[in-house]
């Protein structure tokens, strides 16, 4: 490209550009917006083009106009279900506990926890007994301390996976076990 005295170029692979001060055979230097003085081969560099092409293809159009012409049309998509998680029954537990007992006076913080870690217990033995591959126990989300007992309660069983559960569905106060059905627990004793 023929550069001259003047140009004002941008430099290739750095985010540099500047005025041409001084061209002395393949080198060309170039004083940057800082006012320093660099030195790049011809093959660095471009030459700034000017903005007509810009003002020609907008000047007769509205910004309405050509955003509308760049956003492309939505398609309503429908949420893809997993052959696999359709076929699948879900076992739901809530373990808040008023969803346990009718009333909880009297109830003291830890005999409320013992409550809801024996209901999961005991809805975990179920699903195995009955084959039910998978349950989501729903504990909301608060101090996160029934969470951390579940998982500790999850983590004694051999034959079960435990993860978050689909926070579309439940939010972030719910977590799915697995339960592997060809393989028996070793410790399902709490």
């Amino acid at each position: 490209m023929n550069f001259k005295v003047g140009d004002v170029v941008f430099v290739l692979d750095e985010n540099l550009s500047g005025e041409i001060i001084k061209i002395s055979g393949n080198n060309v230097t170039l004083e940057d917006t800082n006012g320093f003085e660099l030195i790049f081969d011809a093959s660095e560099i471009v030459k700034q083009q000017d903005n007509s092409l810009k003002r020609d293809a907008f000047s007769g159009k509205n910004i309405a106009e050509i955003v509308s012409e760049k956003t492309p049309e939505k398609r309503r998509t429908l949420p893809k279900v997993k052959p696999k998680e359709r076929f699948q029954p879900t076992m739901e537990v809530d373990l808040h506990i008023h969803h346990l007992v009718k009333s909880e006076r009297g109830m003291s913080s830890h005999d409320k926890k013992m409550l809801q870690l024996d209901t999961a217990k005991h809805k975990l033995e179920f699903a195995m007994k009955k084959n039910i591959p998978k349950i989501v126990f729903i504990h909301g989300v608060g101090e996160g301390t029934l969470k951390i007992e579940l998982e500790y309660l999850f983590g004694r069983y051999d034959n079960v996976k435990f993860y978050e559960a689909d926070y579309k569905k439940y939010g972030q106060g719910a977590t799915e076990v697995y339960i592997y059905q060809n393989k028996k627990a070793n410790d399902s004793s709490y």
